[in-house]
């Protein structure tokens, strides 16, 4: 068995260089923003400031939560698809996302 060396070991001290994707634009509940290729949706709305993706049945809010794709609470309509997962899905440019209402 070999140890790997300080190089090839990740841990929180290691800073990687932030690379961000080309600049796009979305528009979410008729408001146009900016943000970058290759971000998840709720990752986006999350910089952008927009903390709520939608209500429930009795008109509370719905975010994120899992934030991996499992339980649905930052569900958005995209491009008139229903209940898309804003975790896991990657932004592209003119991407039109509504909030979920009573899901």
């Amino acid at each position: 068995m070999r140890i790997a060396t300080k190089e090839e070991s990740v841990s929180p001290s290691r800073k990687l260089p932030i690379v961000r994707g080309d600049s796009v634009h979305i528009t979410f509940d008729g408001k146009a923003l900016p943000c970058n290729e290759g971000d998840t949706l709720a990752a986006a709305l999350l910089v952008s400031g927009i903390q709520e993706f939608g209500t429930t049945r009795t008109g509370e809010p719905r975010q994120p939560f899992c934030n991996m794709g499992t339980c649905f609470d930052c569900a958005v309509v995209i491009d008139g698809i229903p209940l898309v997962r804003a975790c896991i899905t990657q932004v592209r440019e003119g991407m039109n996302i509504e909030p979920t209402k009573g899901f």
